[in-house]
């Protein structure tokens, strides 16, 4: 929901540049095989596998249109596993990457890309992480904003003002409430193929 959030409400009016790196909850939280998270956790975890490879094979731009892919079918058709190589291929992109969903190796790139975020964030967090440059050119990065529904574009400003405005305030940490509902997704994201660019 918050990267709905920053792509089609916050972007576009403060010239963003969004780039999407993994977190792998599988990783972070090593669910036992017992665990109802366990099976969820490592198919996502393998995606993003897939995801880097991707992102060797074709740039940062092409992460992009593969996210929001998974997304889609994750989110909106509810598949709680399906095959990456048509995926892939439903965006334009090289449906053989696929095999980086079954080969460990990529955790070798997945692992110090989640740790970077992990490191302006904290490691007692989850996901969404949102992180950009300072005033002074210094990254930062917070978790967060956790939401269940995009608001209306106005009140997604604000809030955007607002995280960057607590994200850059020294000695400001953190803002919670126990979430009280699921979220409420819009309508399935329109998924420009990759173009290469």
């Amino acid at each position: 929901m918050t990267a709905r959030w920053v792509v089609d409400e916050v972007a576009p009016h403060r010239d963003l540049h969004v780039n999407w790196q993994p977190i792998s909850l599988f990783l972070k939280n090593e669910p036992p095989e017992d665990s109802p998270w366990y099976e969820s956790n490592l198919f996502t975890h393998k995606l993003l596998r897939v995801m880097e490879a991707t992102r060797a094979a074709n740039g940062d731009a092409a992460v992009f249109p593969l996210y929001w892919e998974f997304g889609r079918r994750i989110h909106h058709e509810g598949q709680r596993a399906f095959d990456p190589a048509a995926a892939l291929a439903a965006v334009s992109l090289d449906a053989g990457l696929a095999t980086a969903f079954d080969d460990p190796t990529w955790d070798d790139v997945v692992a110090p890309r989640m740790a970077a975020g992990l490191e302006l964030a904290g490691n007692d967090i989850g996901t969404p992480i949102i992180a950009f440059d300072d005033a002074l050119g210094e990254r930062v990065g917070i978790f967060g904003p956790v939401i269940t529904r995009v608001p209306p574009p106005a009140e997604s400003l604000s809030i955007w003002d607002a995280v960057v405005t607590l994200t850059t305030t020294d000695g400001f940490w953190e803002l919670k409430r126990t979430r009280t509902e699921r979220p409420e997704f819009p309508e399935s994201p329109q998924i420009e193929p990759f173009s290469g660019h």
